[in-house]
């Protein structure tokens, strides 16, 4: 499985590719130039470290993810609940909602989401 942890300054450059892939790499420097005042360097250095981490991939100058905006999110949540809670969805849930309480709205939105799961498999 892919490192699926960013950064703040790693999750902005990942989010200017996932909103034009697929792109040339030149294309993504003059983004990132213009988005995040970096140079030539940096943009090369940080699409390096997030390919070789399985997130993106360089091709023949073409940049794309191997992991769509939504699948990676997905994905890194589920990281992060096995390496936090051992893979716990109800610790994690109760860790999340302690000293806070649910609106009405939000218990709703939880149960629905807990009654659509009921029979699928894990």
């Amino acid at each position: 499985m892919a490192d699926l942890k960013m950064g703040a300054v790693e999750t902005r450059f990942a989010e200017l590719i996932w909103d034009n892939e697929p792109m040339g790499s030149g294309e993504l420097v003059k983004l990132c130039a213009k988005e995040l005042n970096w140079k030539k360097s940096t943009t090369y250095t940080v699409l390096k470290k997030l390919c070789d981490r399985g997130i993106f991939a360089n091709e023949d100058g073409v940049v794309r993810s191997l992991y769509n905006k939504e699948q990676f999110y997905a994905a890194q949540s589920r990281q992060y609940v096995e390496e936090t809670f051992q893979g716990s969805l109800p610790a994690f849930m109760a860790a999340f909602s302690a000293g806070h309480k649910l609106s009405e709205k939000e218990l709703k939105e939880v149960q629905a989401l807990l009654d659509s799961w009921k029979g699928t498999p894990d």
